[in-house]
């Protein structure tokens, strides 16, 4: 039995474990039903769109140039200095990636 639903998140299952535990247990096939729980039919709702990246872009995709501008900074840099030379870059990226819509 898979606990991920059709929306591709977790779902309880829906026997009663209870009722399945004391069977293995005792190793008598009884099952009863639990009428106080109640399943609901799982409902999958789409996200809106975000009107900022209407390409669904994901954060490691979006912002190309000033993402590998910024890697090469640092890797080319000191570790000492680099923070400091690298800053422009840093906030440059950070401010791409905001116009995306993403939260940095």
């Amino acid at each position: 039995m898979s606990l991920l639903g059709s929306c591709g998140k977790y779902r309880l299952p829906t026997t009663n474990v209870h009722a399945v535990a004391v069977a293995v247990a005792t190793s008598a096939p009884t099952y009863s039903s639990d009428s106080s729980r109640s399943v609901t039919p799982e409902v999958c709702e789409k996200p809106a769109p975000n009107p900022l990246n209407p390409n669904n872009l994901k954060p490691c995709c979006a912002c190309p140039e000033t993402k590998s501008a910024r890697d090469d900074c640092f890797l080319r840099s000191n570790p000492g200095e680099a923070d400091d030379k690298c800053r422009a870059l840093v906030e440059a990226h950070k401010a791409c990636m905001r116009s995306y819509g993403f939260k940095v």
